[in-house]
């Protein structure tokens, strides 16, 4: 038959795997569940060895660590390691490697995410942590309602990750895993008092008297536990950026034509790229075209914008169109267009998710696994496809449509109105108000945009200067409108924000500027390229390019109505005149001045992003410091009921049964019934015996006889420990402790019982041992000072 510790142990892994099941929506393959369930059995059956020999508590956890320590090197870096088990310097190198790949991965990835070796790691590596403290809480230090704590920090930090509609169940089976672990404790308690603790059934099938309590204390603990589990995941701070944003990117699974998907919000990569040290090229363009100054290579459409920053909406995806796409949408028979063809080749570095393509694309030759997202006409890799070493062929429509079609556009349809007009309730006053300023006069929205256009490039006052660190939050662009600096993602975030507030529908793009041209005929895009531009909607035309960003891409002919059918490129575009080299970058200091800023003469240095708020992307560190977050955040609160917890266990365990430790055994379980007293508002008085104490508990208490007789009892005992030369054996002492703090929490009211649990007046003994235990050591280190240095006495 298995016993209490063993049952124990299997409910500690059990509920573990139960809680990691939340973890499940967020990477494909769930393969990496089964390693995880195997490290964690062993680490668990070398956890019941280490007991069952026994060893020293410490011994024993340390022994579960360096054996999981032992499983992960098989897993991940058995080439590096000795026999392919004992870890050495190269094997923890290969771990650092796979977590930095998994952080990379983390940033990139939406859910849900490829299965990579770095992610796996950094699965399998959490879930077995979170195992080992809820196996050495409840099984080693027999505490199971403090493991409730790594579990709930686990549950709360897939939650807080996941958006994939049925978080319930994988609540319930978290809790149920919970639930699990403190039953099987409560049973263990009560196998090893049997018929001394809880008395004999009265009949057959009858439960005993002393299971009601452990039992309804479970309860108790468990419903407060789902309650905290309930609430934490929506006090804690949101986490952006690829795999730890519910609406950040990636692609959804699914095969044929459906699936959904939710992109990585690309200003993260964006911003990186504007402020590397080296213009490394990312991809040759080679096109039919001889007007390259239109060829924006178009990555994703921001559409969503919280107040905070803006990024891709969910869209359904499909598969991508055999030969012609869709008419983009607007675009009408009446404005002018050309075909082009671009054949793309990126570099063997550069992975993106999202292809790069000139808009809108009539049509794309792609190898690869690749999904199609209609809204955005945008192609997407499905299950890690990424654009690594790629040649591919876009087909594209060059719309050129004249400022009058533009200022005689009809009214777009409402639904389009209504999702491409809405801004979020925090955005500033002051967004709205120079917008209107701005536009003030105009007759038509097109006359509008190109006054937004013009107070950002010509007359507002604004410098290109990514050094600049305006904040994050719903008042960046506030901030961003008075102090006038800022590089691409402020000025098409501003832009697009004011559009709307006109009741202009507009979006935010993000990709690459046209590169420079090449002596062989291509054009040469680079990371500095990279670019973020507003796209307005006009019925008729279509999504519109404007550019807001000064001395950055080019101007929009239809922006300009005495160059509307002028195709002289941009002389004043930094991409195509600066040549590649790290000095054509941002002002670096305050030394430069602003000529030189708006040249881009100035050193370049990574740059505090603005408006994305911390759009980073995860280190590899991030989700174990959230875990240990969540853990600090819910062990503050909960220490006193923990330490409480804990000190009645052990006060009230299996030990005493022996004659050599009776004595300490009685007076601790005195000392448990007066600090119950105590917690529920009867403060000790340690100046009367027993006896008289006993007296004192049952006066103010107002106890009825029964929990009367209990306090009683246990006086009695503690004088045969204190008086009688061979103090008589007391049984039952545990359940008279029981029956009298139900007794006195019976006659309180429910704000008592309520602080009793939570803010127990008992714990300042805590305080009184730390305050005893520093004047004890002050003490010794007095004593240890040398005879000579002690002061003497005069002598009179």
């Amino acid at each position: 038959m298995i016993s209490g510790r063993a049952r124990l142990a299997l409910c500690a892994w059990a509920a573990t795997l139960m809680a990691a099941c939340a973890l499940l929506p967020l990477v494909e393959p769930a393969s990496w569940m089964l390693q995880a369930a195997l490290v964690l059995a062993v680490q668990s059956g070398a956890g019941a060895a280490a007991r069952r020999v026994p060893l020293a508590r410490p011994v024993t956890v340390g022994l579960q660590a360096l054996v999981t320590l032992m499983l992960l090197t098989l897993l991940f870096a058995r080439e590096h390691a000795v026999v392919g088990l004992i870890p050495g310097p190269d094997a923890f190198g290969v771990f650092a490697g796979l977590l930095e790949q998994g952080g990379d991965d983390v940033s990139r990835y939406a859910i849900p995410a490829p299965l990579s070796d770095g992610i796996r790691l950094m699965l399998i590596g959490g879930v077995v942590l979170i195992g080992l403290l809820v196996d050495t809480l409840a099984v080693t230090f027999r505490s199971a309602a403090p493991a409730g704590l790594p579990l709930l920090a686990l549950y709360s930090v897939a939650a807080g990750l996941s958006d994939n509609g049925v978080d319930w169940l994988w609540f319930l089976l978290a809790a149920a895993g919970y639930l699990m672990l403190l039953l099987a404790e409560g049973r263990d308690r009560l196998s090893q008092w049997g018929r001394v603790f809880g008395g004999a059934p009265s009949g057959p099938g009858e439960r005993p008297p002393g299971a009601v309590a452990p039992v309804r204390t479970g309860r108790r603990i468990g419903a407060v536990a789902l309650g905290i589990a309930l609430v934490v995941p929506l006090g804690l701070p949101a986490m952006n950026g690829g795999l730890l944003d519910a609406t950040g990117a990636g692609v959804g699974s699914g095969t044929g034509g459906g699936g959904t998907i939710s992109a990585v919000n690309p200003l993260v990569s964006l911003r990186d790229s504007l402020n590397v040290d080296e213009d490394r090229q990312v991809m040759s363009v080679r096109s039919d075209t001889a007007d390259v100054t239109d060829l924006y290579l178009r990555i994703v459409s921001l559409d969503d914008f919280d107040g905070t920053t803006w990024k891709p909406s969910k869209r359904s995806i499909t598969t991508v169109p055999d030969g012609a796409f869709p008419t983009p949408p607007g675009l009408g028979p009446d404005t002018r267009r050309t075909g082009v063809v671009a054949t793309i080749s990126t570099a063997d570095w550069y992975a993106q998710d999202w292809l790069p393509m000139p808009y809108p694309p009539s049509g794309v030759s792609i190898r690869g696994n690749w999904r199609y997202e209609p809204v955005g006409m945008t192609l997407v890799g499905d299950h890690g496809q990424n654009t690594r070493g790629l040649s591919y062929e876009v087909r594209s429509l060059q719309v050129r449509p004249t400022p009058e079609q533009l200022a005689g556009a009809e009214q777009p349809p409402p639904a389009l109105l209504r999702e491409y007009t809405e801004l979020p309730d925090s955005l500033p006053g002051v967004v709205s108000r120079t917008a209107r300023e701005v536009t003030e006069g105009a007759d038509n929205d097109y006359e509008r945009a190109v006054r937004l256009q013009e107070y950002f490039t010509l007359n507002g006052g604004f410098e290109y200067d990514t050094e600049v660190d305006v904040g994050s939050g719903s008042r960046a662009i506030a901030r961003f409108l008075r102090d006038k600096q800022g590089f691409c993602v402020h000025f098409s975030f501003a832009m697009a924000s004011m559009a709307r507030s006109l009741g202009i529908p507009a979006r935010v793009a993000v990709g690459f500027a046209p590169g420079t041209p090449q002596a062989d005929g291509t054009i040469a895009v680079g990371l500095r390229d990279a670019h973020a531009w507003p796209e307005l909607y006009f019925e008729g035309v279509g999504w519109t390019r404007f550019e807001p960003t000064p001395t950055r891409g080019s101007t929009p002919s239809y922006t300009v109505p005495d160059a509307a059918d002028s195709s002289v490129p941009d002389p004043a575009r930094p991409s195509r005149a600066a040549p590649v080299e790290p000095s054509a970058a941002p002002s670096q200091s305050e030394s430069c001045t602003a000529q030189e800023k708006k040249l881009e003469a100035c050193d370049d240095e990574s740059p505090a992003a603005a408006l994305p708020g911390g759009d980073d992307g995860p280190e590899w560190y991030v989700v174990p410091a959230w875990v240990l977050a969540g853990l600090a955040v819910l062990l503050l609160p909960l220490a006193p009921m923990l330490w409480r917890t804990r000190t009645r266990a052990v006060r009230l365990g299996g030990h005493g049964r022996s004659e050599a430790d009776a004595g300490a055994y009685v007076l601790a379980v005195w000392d448990e019934l007066t600090d119950t007293a105590w917690d529920l508002g009867i403060s000790p008085d340690e100046s009367l015996t027993p006896r008289g104490a006993a007296a004192r508990i049952v006066r103010l208490g107002r106890l009825e006889q029964g929990a009367a007789a209990s306090v009683h009892r246990v006086a009695d005992a503690v004088e045969q420990v204190l008086y009688a030369p061979r103090p008589r054996p007391a049984p039952g002492l545990t359940d008279d402790v029981r029956r009298a703090g139900a007794g006195l929490r019976a006659r309180v009211s429910r704000w008592t019982r309520l602080r009793a649990v939570f803010a127990p007046r008992s714990t300042v003994r805590v305080v009184w041992a730390v305050s005893a235990r520093w004047s004890g050591v002050r003490e010794r280190v007095a004593a240890m000072r040398p005879a000579w240095r002690k002061p003497s006495r005069q002598q009179g």
